[in-house]
């Protein structure tokens, strides 16, 4: 059975986006702080960057990294993580990945002003609409072929799905770091365990790994 998840980076104070950023540096040294665990990882590496030569940390981390990437048959991304906050009047911006995405599958971007339809190498897709979250989950889950769905992004695209109970599984890799300013993610999501199993390890990294699983039956 389809299941949808949320997986993100966020730091000590609960933030889930970074204020750094600049036109010479889009992702500002801060996300690179709040990231480095996952972008250190083995997996992240291979499937990421393209580095097959083994190198990267093969720990804690790097086991929620592999499972960042097992199962998903569809992802639902904001505008920004496809980098259209960055390139609103480029037709030819491709997203941040390269010709070959790590994705691996149909990709829905979430946006107000669609664009056509963006085929990539690796079977990633991408297309792009203007929707409600329960229609860009239907048209995800059908997409899905019984796998499951992600939801990526930062919390201004995650947060309405789960305000709306389309959540199952959330995955939030706590860095020990303090950001002091940016979105904060927990905002409005008091009594998120209910009905679900909690589970938190802690990396070599000193990353915390919590988890919250929806329990079958549970809404």
């Amino acid at each position: 059975m389809t299941r949808v998840r949320v997986d993100l980076n966020i730091s000590l104070d609960g933030r889930a986006t970074t204020t750094d950023q600049t036109p010479e540096d889009p992702f500002g040294q801060d996300w690179q702080r709040l990231t480095a665990a996952y972008a250190a990882t083995r997996t992240f590496r291979a499937r990421v960057l393209g580095d097959t030569s083994g190198a990267g940390t093969t720990g804690v981390d790097d086991a929620f990294a592999t499972r960042y990437f097992e199962g998903i048959g569809a992802e639902i991304m904001g505008a920004g993580m496809f980098g259209l906050h960055a390139h609103p009047d480029d037709p030819d911006w491709r997203g941040w990945w390269g010709e070959t995405p790590p994705f691996g599958c149909p990709v829905f971007v979430l946006t107000s002003s669609p664009r056509p339809t963006l085929e990539m190498d690796g079977g990633t897709t991408f297309h792009f609409l203007s929707a409600s979250p329960q229609e860009a989950l239907e048209r995800a889950t059908a997409a899905a072929g019984g796998a499951d769905v992600r939801v990526g992004g930062g919390p201004t695209t995650v947060r309405p799905f789960l305000a709306a109970g389309l959540v199952d599984d959330v995955h939030v890799a706590i860095a020990p770091i303090v950001l002091g300013s940016g979105t904060p993610f927990w905002e409005g999501l008091r009594g998120l365990e209910d009905g679900r199993d909690v589970e938190s390890v802690v990396a070599e990294s000193g990353t915390v790994h919590v988890s919250f699983r929806r329990r079958y039956g549970a809404r």
